[in-house]
């Protein structure tokens, strides 16, 4: 009978066990339960791997040895994949170990980090690949994992990756995923940057959008046709002019705003360039005018005829000597060249790395019903000066740091609102047939600084943008402006994964290594010593109980 009662309960046992695993195989249920929801996907993630409808496999170059910091990057990364899987089967991954194929992947563009390592107090070298690829048909996409900044420390770095992580997965499958629909027109005629100083972000920008150059030209002979045909246009693109707007060209462009064209201006008040200050040492900088001051105080915000002064800043390469003939250059810190950290304020600049301004201005915010958003100011030491002013080299050296008194002048601000024409009330320069006074919500971002978006040049190709090829220190310029154009454009709400922030808790390496006899006493002997307690105390009451 007791035989015949095992049985029973056996079977019952694996049958219960069945139908448990059919269970949790069929329906499944995640709970995060850590406190920044480290593990629970954006909507704008969920939403992108809803519709996905391809077989996608991602190969990530996080296999092998590494150091407890980045074997946190591989962990996360594995997590955040598996979470992407149960949300569309479609998905496919896999991590590889580099090492195997390092020649090819390099021939890729995979470019290898060499990363510097600190263990029992000694510092090592080591060599990671920190790239992922996604491929669907012939489409692939490469992922980097590791945002490689010399601003940072390794600890940032980290922190920043992890952070980066689902933006990044998100971004690339969106981009070998959909398809183009938003037209953007980089606007020409009045002596704007040339292409080749605006490849690397066109370039970047093309990867989402379809990009057209426009001129306004022909606003004067036909400026109703030239209205209608930007109208097309989901946003423009205005980058440092340096000629006058006509009064037809102005109209155009207000009554595309009013008719809810999105615009990223990108202005200089100021005339003032490095390259003539290198050639003499002194330098007069002036005002440019180009007629567009009605525009903008219409819309809520003056740029001044100014120049910002910030302790804070980028370098530049002054010569210091001759060696063997050769003109030896040094970096010096150039105080018109503001270096703007992130206010993580917004998520257009949130989690981005330092943006460099050169000879930037002042903005003044105006009160009206427009909603303004300060993207990037200057920091806590930093001032104006009035122009026209001489510049000179020799101010590096005569630097009066205690006139830096001035903090947080608004540079980069974003306008959201219902915006009113500039001509509602004016004479107009041309007869259109529906006149807009007003339009709808719209958005647009005004930057006093054209040279956010100019790469530098050498042997006569384009340098990625916001790298400086004289110290190579990295920017946060691309990123931040293409976060511009994908909140103007609200593209897929990608914008909005990157206001997610993740908590890391980073260990202590100095003090863990100071005290690294007491930590290894309480992480080995402790645990002896109390289980050798415990067994004693159970012998013990075992004793007195079977005596």
């Amino acid at each position: 009978m007791n035989k015949q009662s095992n049985i029973s309960k056996i079977v019952l046992f694996l049958i219960g066990l069945v139908v448990v695993n059919f269970i949790a195989n069929t329906f499944h249920i995640r709970f995060d339960l850590t406190q920044d929801n480290r593990y629970t996907l954006s909507k704008p993630t969920v939403t992108i791997l809803e519709d996905l409808d391809k077989k996608i496999t991602i190969k990530v170059y996080l296999e092998g040895d590494f150091p407890a910091e980045f074997k946190r990057l591989q962990v996360e990364t594995r997590q955040l994949l598996e979470e992407f899987k149960s949300e569309n089967s479609n998905i496919n991954f896999k991590f590889i170990n580099p090492l195997d194929s390092s020649k090819e992947l390099i021939k890729k563009g995979l470019e290898p980090s060499q990363l510097s390592i600190q263990q029992n107090g000694k510092i090592s070298e080591i060599v990671i690949f920190p790239w992922a690829t996604i491929q669907t048909g012939k489409r692939i996409e490469k992922v980097s994992l590791l945002k490689d900044t010399n601003a940072q420390s390794q600890t940032e770095q980290l922190q920043n990756a992890i952070q980066n992580l689902e933006y990044a997965f998100a971004d690339a499958i969106h981009k070998v995923t959909s398809k183009k629909n938003k037209k953007i027109a980089v606007l020409k005629g009045n002596g704007e940057l040339s292409d080749i100083y605006i490849a690397d972000f066109l370039r970047k920008l093309g990867e989402y959008y379809h990009i057209a150059p426009f001129t306004l030209d022909s606003v004067a002979s036909n400026p109703k046709e030239t209205l209608n045909k930007l109208n097309n246009f989901d946003l423009a693109i205005i980058a440092k002019p340096t000629e006058k707007f006509t009064e037809k060209e102005k109209y155009t462009l207000d009554q595309f705003i009013t008719n809810g064209g999105k615009t990223l201006w990108m202005l200089d008040k100021a005339q003032a360039e490095l390259d003539s200050l290198m050639a003499t040492g002194e330098s007069l900088a002036y005002p440019r005018e180009l007629k567009l001051t009605d525009l903008l105080f219409s819309y809520g915000i003056r740029i001044n005829h100014d120049l910002v002064q910030d302790l804070y800043n980028a370098k530049i390469p002054l010569a210091t000597g001759n060696i063997g003939g050769k003109t030896q250059y040094n970096p010096f810190p150039w105080h018109f060249y503001p270096v703007i950290l992130s206010a993580n304020n917004h998520p257009i600049n949130k989690h981005i790395e330092p943006v460099v301004l050169k000879f930037t201005s002042s903005i003044d915010l105006l009160k009206n019903d427009i909603k303004k958003t300060v993207l990037l100011q200057s920091s806590h030491y930093s001032k104006t000066v009035g122009i026209p002013t001489i510049i000179s080299l020799s101010s590096i050296r005569n630097l009066k740091r205690e006139t830096f008194t001035k903090k947080s002048i608004p540079l980069a601000v974003l306008l959201e609102g219902e915006f009113k024409s500039a001509y509602s009330d004016r004479i107009k320069p041309f007869k259109i047939n529906s006149i807009n006074k007003k339009s709808s919500k719209n958005k647009m971002i005004v930057i006093a600084d054209g040279d956010i978006i100019a790469n530098q040049i050498s042997r006569g190709k384009p340098e990625e943008l916001g790298v400086d090829k004289w110290t190579g220190e990295r920017f946060g310029n691309k990123e931040f402006l293409l976060n511009s154009v994908n909140y103007l454009l609200d593209d897929s709400g990608l914008i909005n994964i990157r206001s997610k922030t993740i908590e890391l808790k980073v260990l202590d390496r100095e003090k863990a290594y100071k005290n690294r006899v007491f930590y290894q006493v309480l992480n080995i002997a402790l645990p002896l010593i109390l289980l050798t307690i415990f067994g004693i105390v159970f012998m013990f009451i075992r004793k007195r109980k079977y005596q």
